[in-house]
């Protein structure tokens, strides 16, 4: 049992060479089971003691295979930290550039999806393994201020020899976790790092302000979708008789009628339209809204056929739009050209096509998954009842009708999608 922990902001804010000095003397005591007068940070000695616990090598700097570039645009386009980037970039990029760091946002696997900062640093980086894609969780890495911190749910800031693999004692990292707001996921990291000289005594309240700022951006984004949500709602549920709630695909309410009101529902995993039992709720129906659900207690079901009527309206070549129809009434979302094309490809082949196929029909590129996944993915947002995945395509509880231009040749004029050029040939 050691009498006392090392102070390192104290001492790195005046010397951080002699900080790294004695770090590796409690570094090295701790590996050989000695007793060290002075030990580490409790965070950096509970990591060290889940390390050995595990046998990962201090010795070896272990690089799992980089994830590819399409699942690294694939987990960027899935990640609620996209939307919130220039927030982080506004908070640190200046600040990192002008300190030699380099700021790295990583998601809830570890997984890096974003680095940028100093030129210099991030070559120094890539010495390090500290590349997009990479794998930096404490067990493949070992402690660390992206992985160390997704493990303790805290800001954590990793200096020198407090890094258990030992060519990571040149660096220095400090990292505050992400939650989504809506769920308290935990989403990704936020980290500033760079050579062990550029460390600062501020930087860990630096990062954990800015990882705040991005929760807060967070959390304006989904009061803005539930006033959407709200918008569509209401002239629904003043149709509806009896109790019913609008909720969003996480299960907080928008908008309520005939019952007392509550802040959030919780749903199911596997939950969708037609009949759900829900705890506080009982047995209720369940339809698609833009961006979230009608749930109605007691409601009747809609029956084991077609629950909804999906109208795909091209007639105009100025103005695309889908209009969905169910219990409570209709709503209509227009459409930009892409996810009009996007969605006729779904209506005129109802068994399905994956993200290759449609690739093929609107680019004649499969290796262009990754847009597609990622135009879908934002349709899915207003259709979210309405698609399936694995492979794309309308659920078989929607009736789904397209309206045509007067001229057949008149077909999405933008378009130049080989699958639609030739649907205008007929």
């Amino acid at each position: 049992m050691t009498h006392s922990t090392i102070d390192l902001g104290r001492i790195a804010a005046t010397d951080s060479g002699r900080a790294a000095r004695l770090l590796q003397g409690v570094y090295a005591a701790a590996l050989s089971g000695q007793r060290p007068s002075v030990g580490p940070r409790p965070v950096i000695g509970q990591s060290w003691e889940r390390m050995l616990s595990r046998g990962v090598d201090p010795d070896h700097d272990h690089r799992n295979r980089l994830l590819t570039r399409e699942d690294i645009e694939r987990r960027r386009h899935d990640s609620p930290l996209h939307g919130v980037l220039p927030v982080l970039r506004e908070s640190l990029l200046s600040i990192a550039d002008a300190a030699r760091h380099i700021m790295v946002v990583a998601d809830a696997d570890g997984r890096v999806l974003w680095r940028e900062g100093s030129a210099a640093v991030l070559r120094r980086a890539d010495v390090h393994g500290f590349e997009l894609g990479a794998d930096w969780s404490e067990s493949t890495v070992g402690t660390n201020g992206i992985g160390t911190a997704l493990v303790v749910r805290g800001p954590v800031q990793v200096f020198s020899a407090e890094h258990f693999v030992r060519t990571h004692h040149d660096w220095t990292c400090t990292g505050a976790p992400l939650t989504d707001p809506r769920d308290g996921r935990l989403i990704g990291v936020l980290n500033l790092s760079g050579p062990l000289e550029s460390l600062h005594p501020a930087t860990l309240a630096l990062v954990s302000t800015a990882a705040k700022l991005a929760e807060a951006e967070l959390r304006t984004r989904h009061l803005a979708d539930l006033d959407r949500l709200r918008t569509v709602a209401a002239p629904l549920l003043a149709r509806v008789g009896g109790r019913a709630l609008a909720v969003d695909p996480s299960g907080w309410t928008a908008a309520v009628t005939g019952m007392p009101p509550v802040d959030r529902l919780p749903l199911p995993k596997a939950f969708g339209p037609g009949r759900a039992w829900l705890p506080s709720l009982g047995a209720c129906a369940v339809e698609p809204l833009p961006g979230g659900w009608l749930v109605r207690p007691d409601g009747e079901p809609t029956g084991q056929g077609p629950a909804t009527r999906v109208v795909l309206d091209l007639s105009s070549p100025r103005h695309y739009a889908v209009t969905v129809s169910g219990y409570a009434g209709d709503w209509t979302h227009e459409l930009s050209p892409r996810h009009a094309e996007l969605l006729y490809l779904l209506a005129a082949h109802p068994a399905g096509s994956t993200a290759a196929q449609l690739a093929d029909a609107v680019f004649a590129d499969p290796g262009r998954r990754v847009t597609v996944r990622a135009e879908l993915s934002r349709i899915r947002r207003y259709l979210a009842g309405l698609l399936d995945h694995r492979p794309y395509r309308f659920r078989e509880n929607a009736t789904v009708e397209m309206r045509w231009p007067e001229q057949r040749t008149d077909l999405l004029p933008h378009s130049t999608a080989p699958a639609v050029t030739r649907a205008r040939l007929g």
